[in-house]
């Protein structure tokens, strides 16, 4: 049977293999409660949202190889605060991936779900420094209104530039027509952002996904600025 895509020239495996390698570089920053305890950072920052069982911690392991770094608790709606990584070799940040509370556990006293949703979205309405979201959605389920909400409050950051990925976890729950139906109808309703399939079990879609978190950070150069091309140790 014939590949499904075409084999990668050494150029793009490089790519590749760069992208994958800067995601492992990732180590724990630093934690706030509120907005006003994060600090102030010139390096583009992600952010990592989506409800308590979407898999985000689990996902934000997976791709940083890094088992215990986002608290991936067996009860949702556990992590309270939003968590801040490095990414950057030799101990030099370049980006910072945050990882922001999970929403929608019914568990979790009303009082700390509206406080939560107004810091999240004070948060993607406000911080200075952020590049990109990645919104993590179970397919099997589909967006909920809390995402639909999210949706809206970005939507207009995203038209105006924003990076947006919708990354559908799980995908090893479905089957292959499953799989096409629920990233079609995703990327639809990624309103100009990426939609990728993603499994933590599998590492379905951990080469695309570190690709499109390095392009978003690491913007090409225009040809009249590219420098003399160094070796990548």
């Amino acid at each position: 049977m014939a590949s499904s895509s075409p084999p990668l020239d050494d150029a793009q495996a490089q790519r590749i293999k760069q992208a994958v390698g800067w995601l492992h570089t990732a180590r724990f920053l630093t934690t706030a409660a509120q907005l006003h305890h994060l600090p102030a950072y010139e390096q583009p920052e992600i952010a990592f949202v989506g409800r308590s069982n979407s898999g985000k911690s689990t996902c934000i392991n997976v791709l940083t190889q890094q088992r215990q770094l986002a608290y991936a608790s067996k009860t949702p709606g556990r992590t309270q605060h939003i968590n801040l990584f490095a990414l950057g070799r030799q101990n030099q940040t370049d980006a910072v991936l945050a990882d922001l509370p999970g929403y929608g556990y019914a568990a979790v006293p009303k009082a700390d779900k509206v406080r939560w949703q107004r810091v999240m979205a004070n948060y993607l309405m406000t911080r200075d420094n952020l590049k990109g979201v990645v919104l993590l959605c179970d397919p099997r389920l589909g967006l909920t209104e809390l995402d639909e909400i999210l949706l809206e409050v970005i939507r207009p950051k995203v038209e105006a530039g924003l990076k947006f990925l919708m990354l559908l976890t799980k995908a090893d729950k479905l089957n292959r027509s499953e799989a096409q139906k629920a990233l079609s109808i995703a990327k639809l309703q990624s309103g100009g952002g990426q939609a990728h399939l993603f499994s933590s079990l599998k590492k379905q879609g951990v080469e695309e996904v570190s690709m499109e978190l390095y392009r978003w950070t690491h913007p090409a150069p225009s040809p009249e600025s590219t420098p003399a091309p160094t070796t990548v140790v």
